[in-house]
């Protein structure tokens, strides 16, 4: 209800009805790089078009898809969704791999995927994630302004400082290995580059988990995975152009309305028109402060 009358968000039959799969993830989504490129590779489908993934509901076939993957030399990643929108075709239901969530996040999710309802680009899976992040994040915030508490506010506003510290830590490594790729070295110089940049990146977030965030551990997990390219590239996916995103909505003065529609005239655009719009965004943001 509040997705709808306050957000702007659809309001149709998604998220009214509940649905147990009996198993623990709706979806789980492969990955998959070059050994030396973050570029993920993309797969087309009917209606959703092309995206940077690859999905199956059943986890062996995504394990053995993978393992046809990585014969082949690439850097694959299989991530167990919790959910997923079906662009409003269908009305999504609550499920169980997410009714689990605590209060904010259970609002994070939904906020999410009712935005990818509300714009989607055919074919651009960096802007269709990023954008939902963005507003997931603002609804989240509008929310705890008029249902949460003070502790639950001051929570979110501690994770997501920390969410926040954590896409920039693995986007300034992903930009890094793109840098080391597009070098002219030999393959071998930039496997050794590559491991160099992937110890760094651990050494760094065990700096900041030990400093900043005064041993909060809640990352471990991530960074104690297999993380090569396709994981990074994962992460890109969703939190790449969020700054951006985050700056058409300012410049709109917070009219998500107003922004949506925005968001939808660049959505009816090319891809590089798209993104040099949203370059364009980010530069107009950081000049202003």
């Amino acid at each position: 209800d509040f997705a709808s009358r306050e957000l702007g968000l659809p309001d149709n039959g998604s998220y009214r009805k509940y649905a147990d799969l009996g198993r623990p993830y709706v979806v789980w989504n492969v990955f998959a790089t070059d050994e030396l490129s973050i570029e993920p590779r993309e797969w087309c489908f009917p209606i959703a078009g092309c995206v940077s993934y690859r999905g199956y509901f059943a986890e062996a076939d995504a394990e053995a898809f993978a393992a046809a993957l990585r014969a082949q030399g690439n850097d694959v990643h299989v991530a167990g969704i919790a959910a997923y929108s079906t662009l409003g075709w269908l009305d999504d239901p609550l499920l169980n791999t997410f009714m689990h969530y605590p209060e904010i996040e259970l609002a994070r999710l939904i906020f999410h995927e009712l935005a990818h309802q509300r714009v989607y680009a055919a074919g651009d899976s960096e802007f269709n994630e990023s954008f939902a992040m963005a507003v997931e994040v603002a609804g989240v915030r509008r929310w705890l302004a008029r249902e949460g508490s003070d502790a639950q506010r001051a929570a979110f506003a501690s994770a997501q400082r920390r969410r926040d510290d954590f896409a920039s830590l693995v986007l300034k490594y992903r930009d890094a290995l793109d840098a080391a790729f597009r070098g002219d070295a030999d393959a071998a110089h930039k496997r050794a580059e590559k491991a160099r940049i992937l110890s760094e990146l651990q050494a760094e977030y065990r700096a900041l988990r030990d400093g900043v965030w005064g041993g909060y551990s809640g990352y471990d997990r991530w960074f104690g995975q297999e993380i090569n390219n396709a994981v990074l590239a994962s992460i890109g996916l969703y939190h790449q152009r969020v700054p951006a995103f985050e700056a058409l909505l300012a410049a709109e003065g917070g009219d998500l309305p107003r922004f949506y529609e925005h968001v939808a005239q660049l959505a009816r655009l090319s891809k590089d028109r798209r993104d040099a719009e949203l370059a364009r965004a980010v530069a107009s943001a950081t000049a202003r402060r």
